[in-house]
C-alpha cells in the first residue's frame, strides 16, 4: 500500500475512535442505565414516588442553583460517598448535572455498584428550559 492509503486509514481510524469516546460519554452507547427527561424526573419527583435526587455538579454550582430537594454529591467524590445512599440502593435515583455529561459518567458509576440510576438529558440546563422549578442562591 502506498503512504497516502495507510494515512487515509489512520484517519478513518481515529474518527471512528473519537466518535465513539463521545458516543459513549454522552451516554449514546453502551449504557448500563436509564436516561430520562426533565419532565419525566419532574413527574416521577412530584408524584412522590421513592426516588433520591442527586446533583453531581460541584458545590459553587449547588449553591448558586439547583433543584428542590437534591443532595449534593460531586461527581468528584461520588465514589467514595456511595455510603451516603447506600439505604436507597433499592430506590430509583435520579441524576443530574449542568449539561448531562457528569450525569452520564456518575449514572455509570452507580449503576456499576449495583444502584438504579436514572440520569437526566440535558442536565438542570434543559431543565430551566423547560420551565422547570430551581432554587436560586438567596
Amino acid at each position: 500500500m502506498d503512504k497516502k492509503r495507510l494515512l487515509n486509514i489512520g484517519y478513518w481510524i481515529l474518527f471512528i475512535g473519537i466518535l465513539g469516546y463521545v458516543a459513549y460519554s454522552k451516554g449514546w452507547i453502551l449504557t448500563n442505565f436509564e436516561s430520562i427527561s426533565p419532565a419525566q424526573a419532574q413527574e416521577m419527583i412530584q408524584k412522590e414516588e421513592k426516588v433520591t435526587l442527586i446533583d453531581v455538579r460541584t458545590p459553587d454550582e449547588f449553591i448558586q442553583e439547583h433543584i428542590e430537594g437534591a443532595m449534593l454529591i460531586p461527581l468528584q467524590t461520588l465514589d467514595k460517598n456511595l455510603g451516603l445512599i447506600a439505604n436507597v440502593k433499592n430506590q430509583k435515583i435520579i441524576v443530574y448535572c449542568h449539561s448531562g455529561s457528569r450525569s452520564v459518567a456518575a449514572s455509570r458509576l452507580l449503576a456499576d455498584n449495583g444502584f438504579t440510576p436514572l440520569n437526566v438529558k440535558g442536565g438542570i440546563t434543559e431543565w430551566k428550559a423547560q420551565g422547570l422549578p430551581t432554587q436560586l442562591k438567596e
